[in-house]
């Protein structure tokens, strides 16, 4: 069987980490980046943090009650791409084919790489190693023959973990694996496959192919694939821009409906600003998004045939998606809005598969 070799690189904690690192102090605490008010969210939580159930995502003010002790940190976006960036040239010491996920994950096919070595374990703990050398930083890693096995292995043995799934075990581990552990599977569709007696792997391994999608539509397919320990996406060196956005959280709820209008304004011209500086261009569809005070949200985009390409046209688009009938008694916690429907050529199929042991 022709098996490609693909690492999954997770740095732990990141943020977080990067403040620890950067503030002695801090070190051993529990530190949670993000904003301190009733309408903050953390970013990111230390593993000190992490052991009193804080969260990223989670709502400051419900972190800080679960941890009375945490420290909040401001993000400093800035430093974190600089340390990520480092990280991502040690990646092309060993292959050009690098998936970046995020600033602290991604996905390497090493399948042929640069210094000829056969064993993905040994390349894995060899990037580890000088990540932790050069930065100061803690990698997670996992090996396996696809994509999906490695971002699940990377996440089995945390923090500093190094977790292989060969292709011979792959069925097994599978078979056994929670559905809530499933990358690909969220919180509110395991629990829909609890409720209908789908457990593990097994479990979900017994559906049909027309029950899944039946079920979970066009993700159907991807469970059905995925409880096999099937995955055949390629990793692609250039990772296609589906949105370019910008979003904002408010202090308080909004009511009023020109208050409203002039933060769409500020924020389209902040989400242009991005569009700018990204390498995405021709975008034809605007779509704002209104996240209400009962965290309620909802959707609104529009279609240009022509590309956008100014601030004007990005701002009245904007601006025009917005009306009274969206304004809601519990009022507007958030506003984001954001250009997609990029024109585009398609991406080159630059990846391929071999036989290598592992």
């Amino acid at each position: 069987m022709e098996h490609r070799k693909i690492i999954h690189i997770d740095m732990d904690a990141f943020y977080a980490s990067v403040e620890q690192l950067d503030n002695p102090e801090l070190r051993g605490k529990p530190v949670a980046v993000g904003g301190n008010s009733q309408r903050g969210v953390v970013a990111a939580a230390s593993y000190e943090a992490r052991k009193f159930g804080v969260k990223s995502a989670m709502p400051s003010a419900k972190a800080a009650k679960q941890c009375p002790h945490l420290i909040f940190v401001p993000p400093r976006f800035p430093r974190y791409k600089e340390l990520s960036n480092q990280i991502r040239e040690v990646f092309f010491e060993y292959t050009d084919l690098v998936e970046p996920l995020s600033l602290d994950e991604a996905y390497l096919d090493v399948t042929e790489n640069k210094i000829g070595l056969n064993s993905a374990t040994l390349i894995a703990k060899e990037i580890k190693l000088k990540i932790k050398e050069r930065t100061g930083l803690i990698a997670s890693a996992g090996i396996s023959y696809n994509k999906f096995l490695a971002k699940t292995a990377s996440d089995m043995d945390k923090p500093d973990g190094l977790y292989v799934i060969l292709p011979n075990d792959a069925e097994n581990f599978v078979a056994s694996l929670p559905v809530h552990r499933f990358h690909g599977i969220g919180k509110v569709t395991a629990e829909k496959m609890v409720k209908a007696g789908i457990f593990t792997g097994k479990d979900l391994r017994k559906k049909s192919l027309d029950d899944l999608k039946l079920r979970y539509g066009k993700s159907g397919q991807y469970y059905y694939n995925i409880c096999r320990g099937t995955d055949n996406r390629e990793v692609q060196p250039v990772r296609e821009t589906k949105s370019v956005s910008a979003e904002r959280t408010f202090d308080r709820n909004l009511y009023e409906m020109e208050e409203i209008m002039d933060e769409v304004d500020r924020i389209a011209k902040i989400s242009f600003q991005r569009y700018q500086k990204s390498k995405v261009s021709n975008g034809h569809t605007i779509t704002i998004k209104i996240k209400y005070g009962d965290f309620r949200q909802i959707t609104r985009s529009r279609t240009s045939e022509e590309g956008i390409n100014t601030e004007d046209q990005f701002v009245k688009m904007g601006l025009s998606l917005f009306s009274e009938d969206l304004i809601s008694e519990e009022g507007i916690r958030l506003i984001g809005v954001g250009i997609s429907n990029f024109s585009k050529d398609e991406p080159a199929n630059i990846s391929s598969q071999l036989t290598i042991d592992f």
